[in-house]
């Protein structure tokens, strides 16, 4: 296969992503960091030389996390192309011991926001948060949430080649049938446009930094995956059982699922305060 990446390669790519059934957003991002290294190759052929001064690139420009992000996709680029002998090495990482407050959503704005959606009449993207902050679902797996599934207690999920139920609890499973007759859904998704489609994470993202204001909430907090941030760390807290919660959000790796849960800066140094070794 050719050594040099072109505007065809990346299409055989990006097909090449689709029939492996990666997700949505997995797929354009793949895509468009190869079109990246696309801009930064010139035309000219890959060897692992300057696979790695675009290593050193990335570095001078991103955080560690995000350059492994782009490495990953690079290296999956590479694999297809058959050219596996110039992938280079992620970065190492730390793991993570403690969460960024200044990123992660609290139990306190969760509500701000679901009373931001109550007193803005949008009883759709209400639901939606409601919905992903109590199964600790991906937003891309909201489709699976149909009438038949609700009806059943649970939503039978197949995504990336694996399959787990997700439990809707009789609270939730009552709110969301009155939700879906009010609106006229008898069968199907539930999370709907008005075409009929299953909603887009970006129109959900977009409805979300909508209510930062009102809800009196950081921009930088608002966005669906910290809903099921915040399922995680709440389950967490009940059960402290790291498995059983990387069951139930669908992890591959205890490791990922580790992320989730850290602990927050102040909640570390309440725990270092009530140890009493400092005199």
């Amino acid at each position: 296969m050719t050594t040099t990446i072109t505007q065809k390669n990346n299409s055989d790519f990006k097909q090449f992503l689709i029939e492996t059934e990666k997700s949505k957003a997995t797929i354009e991002k793949y895509v468009r960091e190869v079109q990246q290294l696309f801009i930064f190759l010139c035309g000219r052929e890959i060897t692992k030389q300057r696979i790695l001064e675009y290593r050193e690139l990335l570095q001078q420009r991103h955080k560690a996390r995000t350059v492994n992000g782009k490495l990953s996709a690079i290296n999956a680029y590479l694999d297809f192309a058959g050219l596996a002998c110039n992938k280079v090495r992620l970065l190492k990482v730390q793991r993570m011991a403690f969460i960024d407050e200044n990123r992660e959503l609290t139990e306190s704005e969760y509500k701000r926001l679901l009373r931001a959606a109550k007193n803005k009449d949008n009883e759709r993207l209400y639901f939606v948060m409601l919905t992903i902050c109590n199964t600790g679902i991906r937003v891309s797996e909201l489709k699976y949430i149909t009438v038949e599934a609700v009806k059943n207690h649970r939503a039978e999920i197949s995504l990336k080649g694996k399959n787990r139920i997700v439990i809707l609890h009789g609270n939730l499973r009552n709110q969301l049938l009155q939700y879906a007759k009010k609106y006229g859904i008898t069968s199907g998704c539930i999370f709907r446009t008005r075409s009929g489609k299953s909603l887009d994470r970006s129109n959900i993202c977009h409805d979300m930094k909508k209510l930062c204001a009102i809800a009196r909430v950081d921009q930088n907090k608002v966005f669906p995956h910290n809903l099921r941030h915040l399922f995680a760390r709440s389950f967490y807290a009940i059960e402290k059982n790291l498995s059983h919660l990387a069951d139930i959000l669908g992890h591959s790796s205890v490791e990922t699922t580790r992320i989730y849960v850290a602990t927050s800066i102040k909640e570390h140094e309440r725990i270092i305060q009530k140890m009493k070794l400092l005199i």
